[in-house]
């Protein structure tokens, strides 16, 4: 699955990616980030990622990784 990176707190780790058929953006974590640094990920990158069902609050994005073209 593809999304666009809306939202990234460095300083927290974490991010929010948007999916398009989701209502809602899908959380990600900096621990669930692979084949990149998490610093390195932009607001506006393309992320290809699986979602985990079953978070504590809710779906979330996990094995993220950039999409390059």
């Amino acid at each position: 699955m593809t999304g666009i990176i809306k939202t990234i707190l460095a300083d927290k780790k974490f991010g929010f990616i948007t999916v398009e058929g989701r209502e809602k953006d899908l959380f990600f974590h900096k621990e669930k980030v692979v084949g990149v640094e998490f610093e390195s990920l932009m607001v506006g990158d393309t992320v290809s990622f699986e979602i985990d069902e079953t978070g504590p609050k809710g779906p979330a994005a996990i094995n993220v990784t950039k999409v390059t073209a």
